[in-house]
């Protein structure tokens, strides 16, 4: 049993703070607005578990921060101020509760010229100081994963093990993809303990991907089952692939045999200072066109608060690997006569002198 969510560090939520207002003000900003509870969380370990509803943080340059929510007692050991909005009236929520939140927040805006914002913050609700989206920067801000965080995302992954552990039990021909994956998201959210705040994202048999469809799985394919799970903010991403019946055929195996193999070679690669580029070019050079199969997909990204973050092992950026980097590595082949295709996906810490594994379920391929 994976137990209970792992709290933050206070400690560390204000080291992230200072990091950010570090950079804010090498950046001449006087302030940074979220309105991503994953972001939120990860600053001053405040978790909004309603999603229905919108929380705010603002933190200062100069010192200070402050958190809007409607929680009227909420644990948010690292945060300053708190500041409350209502967000119903006789249970009925209000139309626009982002604007909501804005008219409480605003009043501690005065006096700031410039502050950054991130994709979900609505910048036409700020009033007073001019909004500098920093999404992609912030990115890279929060890249090194610490402690409290590894430990988060640890959790989420001996979810995801409870769950592949479940799909082995269930998968059979006949089975309907949509019942297999509410199942699993059973499994996923009776481990967390809560609902979930990320759940995906591939439960198609016979394919590459894909949501689930009202459709019976068969004998002879295989399901790439990538499974997301989110637990306040924090959020793993792996994949197993499975024959539907147990049973692979020698074609199957072969395929599956190879990229294990070009798992195990780019492990070698998973170190500070690596292009991502070029482990990208590495990895896809070993794979696509091996046996007449495609290899189509990046080799990997980070995780952490978003699906996808840097680092990113994709030709289109070219990017480090640096300590404290967390990563998804999954190379993967793919064809018609596979029916479609294995993919094989570990997360991984980076660490001063190469990588610590944090997934271990087997790969096995029945």
């Amino acid at each position: 049993m994976p137990g209970q969510p792992p709290s933050l560090d206070p400690t560390l939520c204000r080291t992230r703070q200072d990091r950010l207002r570090s950079y804010l003000a090498s950046n001449e900003l006087d302030g940074a607005v979220f309105f991503d509870r994953h972001y939120v969380h990860s600053l001053i370990g405040y978790w909004h578990g309603q999603p229905l509803t919108p929380t705010a943080l603002l933190v200062k340059t100069d010192g200070g921060s402050v958190l809007v929510t409607h929680d009227e007692s909420p644990q948010a050991p690292a945060a300053g101020e708190v500041a409350a909005y209502v967000p119903n009236d006789f249970c009925t929520l209000r139309p626009n509760l982002s604007a909501e939140v804005a008219a409480v927040l605003n009043p501690f805006l005065k006096g700031l010229k410039r502050v950054g914002t991130e994709q979900q913050t609505p910048a036409a609700l700020i009033e007073g100081p001019a909004c500098r989206d920093f999404s992609t920067d912030y990115q890279y801000l929060r890249r090194r994963k610490d402690a409290d965080e590894v430990a988060a995302l640890e959790f989420t992954i001996r979810i995801a093990d409870e769950v592949y552990a479940a799909a082995k039990r269930l998968l059979a021909p006949g089975l309907e993809e949509t019942v297999l994956m509410a199942a699993l998201l059973d499994t996923a959210t009776r481990e967390a303990g809560e609902f979930l705040s990320g759940w995906g994202q591939d439960f198609q048999a016979g394919a590459p991907g894909g949501f689930a469809r009202r459709r019976p799985v068969e004998a002879g394919e295989l399901m790439p089952l990538d499974i997301g799970v989110g637990v306040r903010g924090y959020r793993s991403d792996l994949c197993r692939t499975f024959a539907v019946n147990g049973q692979p055929t020698d074609e199957q195996a072969a395929a599956h045999a190879r990229v294990i193999e070009v798992m195990k070679s780019g492990e070698t690669l998973l170190k500070p200072g690596q292009s991502c580029r070029a482990f990208f070019e590495t990895v896809a050079a070993e794979l696509d066109g091996w046996n007449g199969y495609r290899f189509f997909h990046h080799a990997g990204h980070g995780i952490g608060l978003d699906a996808h973050e840097v680092p990113r092992l994709n030709p289109a950026w070219d990017d480090t690997l640096e300590e404290g980097d967390v990563v998804a590595f999954e190379p993967g082949l793919y064809s018609e006569s596979l029916r479609a295709g294995i993919r094989l996906e570990n997360n991984y810490l980076i660490t001063a002198d190469g990588f610590r594994q944090l997934s271990h379920f087997p790969l096995d391929l029945a």
